[in-house]
C-alpha cells in the first residue's frame, strides 16, 4: 500500500535530499512531502537542549497533527574551538532563524583568531522517525571537517561554503586545498554528509513503511 511520509520541514534543499535518499536506495511506495504540502498545525519552538531532543520533538509534532509517518531532522555544526557551538543553535546564531549568510558571517568572525590547525568541527545530525502506530526511532549521523576563513561554492546551503569534510581536506593545515561542503556535487555530498549518514541508518524502518 503506498505511504505519505511526512518531512518535518520547509527547506527545499532538504526534501530534495530525502526524496534522492529514498529514490537512489529503491524504496518503493513512499512519497515524501514537506510541510508547505499538508494542512498548518501549531509548530512547537525548537528548545531541546540536544539535537536527538528537538528532532524527535518536531516528528512527534507532526504525526500527530497529520496521521502520516513523520521524518524530522535537527542539525547544525559543532565547532570545536567554540567549545561544540553554535550546536542547537546553528540556524539561529545570529538571532534571526534561517539567515544563512548571518549565521556564517557570525561564525567566520569568532573564528577569526583560531589558527589554521585548531579550525575541526563537524556537521551533527539527528534524525528522528515516528509512526502512526507510535513506533519512534531517532539516529545521529556526523561528518567531521574543518571551517576554513571564506565561503566557497554555490551549491549547499548552511555553513556548507565554509566547511571542508575530512575526505576532501588532503593537504596540510594552512593549504588553500580542497573543497568545501558547497563544492561538492549532489552525488557526493549524499554520499557523506551527516544527514545522509543519519537517514542510511533509518533505511531499514523506512524500508519497512511500504512493507
Amino acid at each position: 500500500m503506498p505511504i505519505t511520509l511526512l518531512l518535518a520541514s520547509r527547506n527545499a534543499k532538504k526534501l530534495t535530499e530525502l526524496r534522492r535518499l529514498v529514490a537512489t536506495e529503491g524504496i518503493d511506495g513512499v512519497t515524501v512531502v514537506g510541510l508547505d504540502e499538508v494542512p498548518s498545525f501549531p509548530e512547537a519552538p525548537e528548545i531541546g537542549a540536544t539535537f536527538e531532543e528537538n528532532a524527535l520533538a518536531k516528528a512527534v509534532d507532526g504525526c500527530a497533527a497529520t496521521g502520516l509517518a513523520c521524518l524530522a531532522d535537527d542539525s547544525g555544526l559543532e565547532v570545536d574551538a567554540l567549545n561544540g557551538m553554535p550546536g542547537v543553535l546553528s540556524a539561529r546564531w545570529a538571532g534571526r532563524h534561517g539567515d544563512d549568510d548571518a549565521n556564517l558571517q557570525l561564525l567566520l568572525g569568532q573564528m577569526g583568531d583560531v589558527p589554521d590547525g585548531r579550525r575541526g568541527g563537524a556537521f551533527v545530525s539527528a534524525c528522528a522517525l515516528v509512526t502512526p502506530q507510535g513506533a519512534q526511532t531517532v539516529v545521529r549521523g556526523e561528518w567531521r571537517g574543518r571551517v576554513v576563513r571564506a565561503p566557497l561554492g554555490d551549491n549547499g546551503f548552511g555553513y556548507d561554503p565554509i566547511f571542508v569534510p575530512d575526505e576532501d581536506d588532503l593537504t596540510p593545515p594552512g593549504s588553500v586545498a580542497g573543497r568545501t561542503a558547497a563544492q561538492l556535487s549532489p552525488a557526493e555530498k549524499d554520499g557523506l554528509s551527516h544527514r545522509s549518514r543519519a537517514l542510511a541508518r533509518l533505511l531499514p524502518t523506512l524500508r519497512s513503511l511500504d512493507g
